[in-house]
């Protein structure tokens, strides 16, 4: 059971010798193979929220838990894609998916196992030998998914992962990581400014208000999801037409408007 915590989380940096508030009072559960998006203005905290996941960086007060167990390093339950693809340049694709299995001691034959399991999710058929340099932008992310699914990890975070790359590519990968998180569902915590990408991704959409980041609001999108059947679609244009999607869009758009414009407070 994977679940990740926030626990009345305050997040408060120093600078130029005087507190800064990140975060306040964070209070969120991710439950065990639910897969949430953060959304809110620029410097409200959301990416601050995935690191303490990580055990990148640690509340000021409060705690982060994932499986009922503070956070106090990095670990292996827990992988995170970056919006930088991060992939060794050195390594062909191949040896970039694998070079996690092989520091995790597998035998050669699993490790090749698992490795071309997920190149095949991935759609990264004969781009095995194929060094990050020879791929466009969107095969390299596709790479750097690859291989944090393929440690197995319990929890994914993801830090704007398709912020880097353009628009039609965006959109395949929305439609490639949706197939990936059905097949293979993990607790999985995204960060996101693309309103539209948190709500076709995501269980639930988290919008944060504005500096200091908490939490205004919590939607359910799966309940809608699953009411309309939004996954007979097998493309994401089809979905976002959809009258509950387009909804749900709206309702994010206006409260993010409202901290934007700073009439909540």
């Amino acid at each position: 059971m994977a679940v990740i915590q926030f626990n009345e989380v305050t997040r408060i940096f120093q600078r130029d010798g005087k507190d800064f508030t990140s975060l306040a009072g964070i209070n969120l559960t991710v439950e065990d193979q639910e897969f949430v998006a953060i959304v809110g203005p620029s410097g409200c905290g959301k990416t601050t929220c995935m690191r303490m996941a990580a055990g990148l960086e640690f509340p000021s007060s409060g705690s982060v838990r994932v499986n009922h167990v503070e956070v106090t390093h990095p670990g292996p339950d827990r992988a995170v894609v970056f919006q930088q693809f991060a992939l060794f340049p050195w390594k062909s694709v191949y040896d970039n998916i694998d070079f996690g299995l092989r520091s995790k001691g597998l035998a050669q034959e699993e490790r090749h196992k698992i490795t071309m399991h997920y190149i095949g999710l991935m759609n990264l058929q004969g781009y095995e030998s194929a060094f990050p340099h020879q791929l466009s932008g969107g095969m390299q992310q596709r790479v750097a998914i690859a291989r944090a699914y393929a440690l197995d990890p319990q929890v994914l975070l993801m830090d704007e992962p398709f912020g880097a790359l353009d628009a039609q590519t965006r959109v395949v990968m929305q439609e490639e990581l949706v197939k990936l998180a059905r097949k293979n569902p993990r607790t999985v915590l995204f960060i996101t400014h693309a309103v539209e990408e948190a709500v076709y991704l995501a269980d639930r959409v988290v919008i944060m208000t504005s500096r200091p980041g908490k939490i205004k609001e919590i939607l359910d999108v799966k309940q809608v999801r699953e009411s309309q059947d939004w996954d007979r679609y097998s493309k994401i244009e089809d979905v976002m037409d959809l009258e509950s999607f387009v909804h749900l869009r709206t309702r994010i758009w206006k409260s993010l408007r409202q901290e934007h414009a700073g009439t909540d407070h």
